[in-house]
């Protein structure tokens, strides 16, 4: 499948996939992928010397509109921010530090094919508690 018919779900999948390529590069083990609940969907959990990270991935073919970081709204960080709770409480990982990133994946047609960018610390929502 080329770039130009990539569908918006084929996209987003392999975006996931070069987004734990990266976290695991950086020494990032693997918790959860689509993780869901609460009404939401988590893309990565992942965790580094006990901190749980919740990764929101945003994979596009164009920065027109803000590019991948602007579509993480305030809407979309109210969902992030109540499905994290629900995964901390399923878990019992409230006693564990946190922190919400985003990683943005941009699909070129040439070389390279990836821009990948990680944005550590993206967002401090309040779960009610502290993090």
């Amino acid at each position: 499948m080329g770039p130009s018919i990539m569908d918006r779900r084929e996209l987003g999948r392999r975006g996931e996939w070069v987004a734990m390529a990266l976290l695991l590069l950086k020494g990032y083990r693997p918790r959860h992928r689509n993780w869901r609940g609460a009404g939401g969907e988590l893309d990565l959990v992942v965790e580094k010397r006990r901190e749980i990270v919740f990764v929101e991935v945003k994979a596009r073919t164009t920065d027109l509109f803000g590019g991948a970081v602007a579509a993480v709204d305030a809407h979309k960080r109210r969902i992030l921010t109540r499905t994290s709770s629900a995964y901390l409480s399923r878990h019992g990982l409230w006693d564990r530090p946190c922190r919400f990133d985003i990683v943005t994946v941009e699909r070129r047609r040439s070389f390279p094919f990836w821009s990948v960018r990680h944005y550590r610390d993206a967002f401090r929502p309040d779960l009610g508690r502290r993090l």
